[in-house]
């Protein structure tokens, strides 16, 4: 019996590397541009590589949406008031477009991957615990509104004159002062 010796191709963390592609590919051309194939290209693995690790292209974007409400998920816990909150919504937004854009884009994924409702939920719960006591649902839709709308027109480049060099946390909190004027 011969023995072959099986030469393997180590990449390292190969599913973050092609979650990292992703995004880069994300920010510079959207998610509707995103290919698996130019993905793999881009992260320097077999065209195989991708569809190994998310099955497909609702895969991997159901993945980089669940990683995102994680992110976001965290970012929204350290938050002390409402408004507070929504302030680390819009700097979650800035920082993370790509995420963003994917995650608020339900054509795209698979709704019913366990991951994703997880991460959901974790984020929509760290949104709720930043309500005032007593606070009905429709105050937080309406902060939330107000923080997605603005992280919205931010990221599309709708009120950069009226942003101008501020950073868009810095911003929000003048849109966001009746907020904390509700709070007290």
């Amino acid at each position: 019996m011969t023995s072959r010796k099986r030469t393997t191709y180590h990449h390292g963390d190969l599913r973050q590397a092609v979650l990292a592609a992703a995004l880069d590919a994300i920010a510079a051309d959207g998610p509707g541009a995103l290919s698996l194939r130019d993905l793999a290209r881009r992260a320097g693995v077999s065209h195989a590589a991708p569809a190994h690790h998310f099955g497909d292209r609702a895969g991997l974007l159901t993945a980089i949406a669940a990683q995102g409400f994680d992110l976001l998920a965290d970012a929204l816990a350290a938050g002390t008031s409402l408004a507070d909150r929504g302030r680390r919504y819009v700097g979650f937004a800035a920082g993370h477009p790509a995420h963003f854009q994917v995650m608020f884009a339900p054509a795209l994924l698979r709704d019913d991957d366990p991951a994703l409702a997880a991460a959901r939920e974790r984020a929509a719960a760290a949104l709720r615990a930043g309500l005032p006591d007593g606070a009905s649902r429709a105050t937080g839709i309406a902060a939330w509104s107000l923080a997605h709308g603005f992280a919205t027109l931010y990221l599309t480049h709708n009120v950069d004159e009226a942003v101008g060099g501020l950073p868009p946390e810095e911003y929000f909190d003048a849109l966001a002062g009746f907020l904390s004027d509700r709070e007290r």
